[in-house]
């Protein structure tokens, strides 16, 4: 199924790590456990933090898997937050 998302991703121009968030918001466990939808992750970080999604990658960070996140403020500021994907706890910032 992955290989299929990334075929899709190499056509419609995202990046790989937008297909897999993309799977994973569907409801695809990756290989390290299921993970946090994305949406549910952004929906909280704009609770948190009014403002709007720049950019999203995937990554590790201790062994487990991250969202890493591009935010910009209402303010114009733009933070990285670091969310653990399987709690949607930020673990960094």
């Amino acid at each position: 199924m992955k290989s299929l998302l990334f075929i899709a991703a190499l056509l419609l121009g995202v990046t790989p790590e937008m297909a897999l968030a993309a799977g994973q918001e569907r409801g695809e466990a990756g290989q390290s456990g299921s993970t946090v939808p994305l949406s549910r992750v952004l929906a909280m970080i704009a609770q948190r933090y009014p403002g709007r999604q720049l950019n999203t990658t995937m990554g590790e960070a201790a062994g487990r898997p991250v969202y890493i996140v591009q935010w910009q403020l209402t303010n114009g500021r733009i933070v990285m937050l670091t969310v653990d994907a399987r709690s949607g706890q930020i673990v960094g910032q």
